[in-house]
């Protein structure tokens, strides 16, 4: 399994995490048998906002003594009302919720997530409320180790993440949800199919989101990698054809800060499926081709993609490209830790020699050459 940081949490989480929400009203021996095989393939981080008590237990008992060696996201404002999950903003119903999750988990979650941040109304009620004052109590006691909060709207996220009081995100991520412009919903697209007709390049708001979360040191942790399945299927993909599992981890992979994908796996076969992911070649995980069929191409826009290696001067060019792209959030105040990424590079922009071999190369036609250039005078 391979790890990365979580943003300034100092925390490592398994690329492929565990979203729990399948192991939600499945019977207790099946879910053990999911949470055997995660664990003993090296999955270490966990998402669990299920209110339910019945499946919070099945997987507390599943993971067992086991506790120390996962990584736990629990969400405050997850509620149960009527057997369903509800979100709710007030308080004591919010503390009796999330301290019942805190002592099934031994005491202790991990990253205490605020829940469903996607309108004004949401950032107004969880951060200019006692309920952000709760969560850092909470982290002061100890009884979470991190705060973060959850979205899928970029333009309610980028007010989170500004707050200063995150040190994660989890957000839905994928080649889609990136290209639906900010006025549309994306459950609306799940719920009625997507309307390709919308999409355009990269929506800038979202791309803005990703490189502020780079830039603040903010980890992001994946949902919804596959559309809700949509993405995947034949019948339903708003693309020119299906993309496969490991294309769609491979995206999400790829945007800045992103530290894991949680699938909502419910079988080990779903599990050992997605573990191949690593051991897929470049060619198996390349989503570029699907990309081009979008109406613009996403002309100019880096997607990381790395098409544009090898660089004869063996320069990161996608690296550069993204250090650039944080940048350019805001030239006057470049972040200390950027300018000291891109100059341990081993290689960076000042060593382009202009070839031009990454531009004959790279399916999106960006300016790379440009891009190497205004990278060093930068940051170099």
């Amino acid at each position: 399994m391979i790890y990365r940081e979580i943003g300034k949490t100092g925390k490592k989480a398994s690329i492929i995490g565990l979203g729990c929400e399948h192991l939600d009203g499945k019977p207790y021996g099946q879910v053990k048998s999911v949470i055997d095989a995660a664990i003993s393939a090296g999955i270490n981080i966990f998402d669990i906002f299920m209110p339910g008590k019945e499946v919070r237990e099945n997987i507390a008992n599943a993971i067992g003594s086991r506790r120390d060696e996962i990584l736990i996201q629990g969400h405050i404002c997850s509620t149960n009302a009527g057997q369903q999950y509800d979100i709710s903003r007030d308080l004591p119903t919010v503390k009796r919720f999330f301290e019942e999750h805190l002592r099934l988990c031994g005491g202790r979650i991990d990253f205490g997530m605020l829940f469903f941040i996607d309108s004004n109304d949401d950032y107004k009620n969880v951060f200019e409320s006692g309920i952000a004052d709760y969560a850092l109590k909470l982290k002061e006691k100890g009884d979470i180790g991190h705060i973060g909060f959850s979205s899928h709207n970029p333009v309610s996220a980028l007010k989170a993440v500004n707050t200063n009081l995150p040190e994660l995100m989890m957000f839905s991520i994928n080649p889609a949800f990136d290209i639906i412009p900010t006025d549309e919903s994306i459950f609306t697209h799940l719920e009625n199919g997507f309307n390709a007709e919308s999409f355009t390049a990269v929506e800038p708001k979202r791309a803005e989101l990703y490189r502020l979360c780079e830039q603040k040191n903010i980890g992001i942790t994946v949902m919804k990698t596959l559309g809700a399945g949509k993405l995947i299927s034949s019948e339903h993909t708003p693309f020119c054809k299906p993309l496969t599992v490991a294309q769609c981890i491979h995206y999400a992979l790829s945007r800045p800060a992103v530290a894991s994908v949680l699938l909502g796996c419910k079988s080990q076969e779903e599990i050992q499926a997605a573990l191949k992911y690593p051991e897929l070649s470049d060619e198996e995980k390349d989503y570029t081709d699907i990309l081009k069929s979008i109406r613009g191409g996403l002309h100019g826009s880096c997607v990381y993609c790395n098409h544009c290696q090898p660089c004869p001067s063996q320069i990161d060019i996608s690296t550069v490209n993204k250090y650039l792209d944080i940048v350019k959030l805001d030239i006057k105040n470049i972040p200390p830790s950027v300018r000291s990424h891109y100059q341990n590079l081993a290689h960076n922009g000042i060593e382009c020699t202009e070839c031009g071999n990454c531009e004959n190369r790279c399916p999106f036609k960006v300016p790379i050459i440009e891009n190497m250039k205004q990278a060093h005078k930068l940051l170099g």
